[in-house]
């Protein structure tokens, strides 16, 4: 009984997929667009942070690398409910009118990935900086030359940095919920449903064919995204 009810589950789901369920790719869509915008600020603040910490030597840095390496496992729901207090109409950012829209969850998002991208960038910059300040110092290249050369030879670290950051971003679940608030408003501006929120609320209401397929939508773009940052690094590594 039990595994009929998962395979006819399963089954439904695939069909949902194959269809085009409009509302099943109106939620993917959605938290493509906001975990990618998360992911590009994040990368825009976090790896200039990581650069300038993997290349500078300074009495606290190792502190500094211990905050953000701790960072990287709060608890999302705890960080939505901090940015709920902040970001809700009584909150001292209420004025933004962020709360229960996607660029509020994007930002929630953004600090939540910011530490992944800062402390893999660091490390990726770390593991090769010894070698390659004394090689290209040999070569007589200058200090300009020679921290392109670590930033270029760091890349598929970085590159690591940002795609670890997005499965991260669209897989959470606290933020989205806490901030978004799940809303689905047909045919209208201010739907906030993601596929982590989505997944819940099929559960809750027990139409687990639409929350299977939207698991396994889920699991293939975080699968796909992975496959491709490794054959990114492998072709990088051998040329």
């Amino acid at each position: 009984m039990t595994w009929d009810y998962i395979v006819e589950g399963f089954l439904e789901a695939l069909k949902l997929i194959i269809s085009g369920d409009p509302d099943l790719y109106d939620i993917l869509f959605r938290s493509i667009t906001v975990s990618g915008l998360a992911t590009f600020y994040a990368g825009l603040i976090g790896i200039p942070i990581g650069v300038v910490l993997g290349l500078s030597n300074f009495k606290g840095k190792e502190i500094v690398k211990s905050i953000f390496n701790g960072l990287m496992g709060i608890p999302t729901v705890v960080l939505g409910l901090i940015l709920y207090l902040f970001l809700a109409p009584a909150g001292p950012l209420g004025f933004l009118n962020l709360i229960y829209t996607t660029t509020g969850i994007s930002l929630g998002q953004m600090i939540l990935v910011l530490p992944i991208v800062v402390s893999i960038t660091v490390n990726s910059i770390e593991s090769i900086e010894k070698d390659i300040r004394y090689l290209a110092l040999t070569l007589g290249a200058d200090e300009i030359q020679m921290m392109k050369k670590i930033i270029e030879e760091a890349s598929p670290g970085i590159l690591l940095s940002l795609m670890t950051a997005f499965n991260r971003a669209i897989a959470e679940l606290g933020v989205a919920l806490m901030i978004g608030g799940n809303i689905f408003i047909k045919g209208g501006e201010m739907n906030t449903r993601v596929l982590t929120t989505a997944i819940q609320m099929y559960v809750s209401r027990g139409e687990i064919s639409m929350a299977i397929a939207l698991g396994i939508v889920l699991l293939s773009l975080v699968y796909s995204i992975s496959m491709v940052v490794n054959c990114v690094q492998r072709r990088w590594i051998e040329a």
